[in-house]
């Protein structure tokens, strides 16, 4: 069980913003091979959900109210450290991040960007595709929303 916080920016610690940007970098960018600029500034405006096992950052995702990413509230950069998926914390990060869209949005509707590849597991957590694949940075994404 992750021990979850869910953080805006300016409350983030200086170690807690230097652990999420070192795994989002040790993901998408060495592990998957995307040379892509993940310090885009929306960060800033994000609402930071962050997931400890053992006092160690292993899970997370930024998240966005209506407007600030796309027109629905939003979940971007989903990542599990490698080491850790095999104990489905990429569910558990998922879900606290829809709470924490319903709790500080108060909202339902959620868009997200996902890699092709994750599809059902993002159907699981009841996100639908809409509209056609298409690349990002690279990579085959698809559009899903949740209502």
């Amino acid at each position: 069980m992750l021990k979850i916080k869910v953080k805006i920016y300016q409350e983030l610690t200086t170690q807690e913003l230097y652990d999420l940007l070192q795994l989002r970098s040790e993901v998408f960018v060495v592990e998957q091979d995307c040379v892509y600029q993940d310090i885009d500034g929306k960060d800033q405006n994000a609402l930071h959900v962050l997931g400890y096992k053992n006092e160690k950052l292993v899970a997370y995702t930024r998240v966005f109210k209506p407007g600030d990413y796309f027109k629905e509230a939003s979940i971007g950069r989903v990542v599990v450290r490698a080491s850790e998926r095999q104990h489905q914390y990429g569910y558990e990060i998922m879900k606290a991040s829809v709470e924490a869209i319903k709790t500080h949005f108060n909202v339902t509707t959620i868009k997200i960007s996902a890699q092709t590849y994750l599809k059902r597991f993002y159907n699981t957590l009841e996100f639908f595709e809409v509209g056609e694949e298409y690349l990002e940075d690279g990579i085959p994404h698809i559009g899903m929303l949740k209502h």
